[in-house]
């Protein structure tokens, strides 16, 4: 095997491959990335639970098919200097040159490689950036105990032309919705995926122009969602478990309401959280157009800040984690935030709003559960 690539699409498909690989495998060959040169460059990884392959153009002298350690190859690639790389066979080695840069492979047994699942065909598409920021503003919700998979889970439902993401860690709630073009104008299913494979995907699909997304037929024994998008693929299996409920959290009237800039919203919340932990919360009281947030009590460190906002409703003081609060403050993406409220001991709700005066954006919605705190 010997070939030739330019630099960046060879870190470009080593990025996205190595994401699938997995830090503890269940056998050595799930550590490497298995090189195939053809016609093209085909790189494929898996860790059994989602698999991924990148293919790219290079210059071909030699055919050949080769299994490397995946980690060691995703570090030489990123720091290789911006010059041609020349990969080439010999033996049991790899030797990979860049310039003046010279490096030696070692390879893995590529018998003991599993076999790989196909895509399932595209059921529908949309665009790479909006997807991508769809599952960034819903992932950062789901939870992180493994003990507890369905809820590490990215709910996903696929009703005509619309995609509804949902995630929850029990404390909050986010949940986004889509258009996007199916192939199937009349399609309606429903899967959970993991939210780091989601995730993993999103980072590498931005600045791409179109991603597919794959499900595999309902009648089939492999339960796979695919994502297809400018050469490159990824499978990931199913969760097992059923998604909890979730639309009836979200309140449809309100008792009060508050329209804050993020920006200074969030700079006091990251000042005042400095002298909480995981349980201290942070407490905020809104009343007369004026938002107070405070931390700390009695002989603890504490810390309070005054911002003006728009508020209308009778006066509310209520507390939140503050990481929980921050992440739905960045996940809006818009100038303004528009909080709603119904109630001092009930989950508030987060939108999007562009200007002060604007409606809010309701396509993107942010539920966090209060904390109880001791006057």
């Amino acid at each position: 095997m010997k070939f030739v690539v330019e630099r960046d699409s060879l870190v470009d498909a080593v990025n996205w491959v190595s994401k699938s690989i997995s830090n503890r495998p269940i056998t050595t060959a799930l550590l490497g990335i298995v090189i195939d040169a053809s016609d093209e460059i085909t790189l494929s990884g898996s860790d059994l639970e989602t698999a991924a392959k990148a293919k790219f153009k290079a210059e071909v002298s030699q055919k050949g098919k080769v299994l490397v350690p995946g980690k060691l190859l995703a570090d030489i690639a990123r720091s290789l200097p911006a010059k041609t790389v020349t990969f080439n066979l010999e033996g049991t080695r790899v030797l990979v040159t860049a310039g003046s840069a010279k490096f030696t492979l070692p390879t893995l047994p590529l018998a003991e490689y599993p076999t790989l699942p196909t895509v399932p065909p595209p059921t529908g598409s949309l665009a790479s950036d909006l997807f991508a920021t769809a599952i960034n503003q819903v992932a950062i919700a789901a939870g992180k105990d493994d003990s507890l998979p369905t809820l590490t889970g990215v709910y996903v439902e696929i009703n005509k032309n619309q995609i509804t993401l949902a995630a929850t860690d029990r404390y909050r709630l986010a949940v986004r919705e889509l258009t996007w073009s199916a192939q199937d104008a009349n399609i309606e299913t429903t899967s959970l995926l993991r939210a780091r494979t989601l995730a993993d995907a999103a980072k590498s699909l931005i600045g791409t122009s179109q991603v597919s997304i794959a499900l595999a037929p309902a009648n089939t024994n492999e339960k796979l969602v695919g994502f297809i998008s400018d050469g490159k693929t990824m499978t990931s299996r199913v969760l097992d478990g059923s998604f909890p409920p979730f639309r009836h959290l979200l309140p449809s009237d309100s008792t009060a309401s508050a329209v804050i800039e993020v920006a200074p919203f969030l700079d006091s919340v990251r000042r005042v959280a400095l002298v909480t932990d995981k349980t201290v919360p942070l407490r905020l009281n809104f009343s007369n157009n004026t938002l107070v947030l405070e931390a700390g009590t009695g002989d603890e460190a504490q810390a309070s800040e005054k911002l003006d906002i728009n508020y209308k409703g009778e006066d509310i003081n209520i507390a939140f984690n503050p990481t929980f609060l921050t992440d739905g403050l960045t996940a809006i993406g818009t100038a303004f935030v528009h909080i709603s409220f119904t109630g001092a001991n009930k989950p508030a709700v987060l939108t999007g709003q562009n200007e002060a005066a604007s409606a809010p954006i309701t396509n993107y919605k942010y539920l966090l559960m209060p904390m109880r705190y001791s006057a």
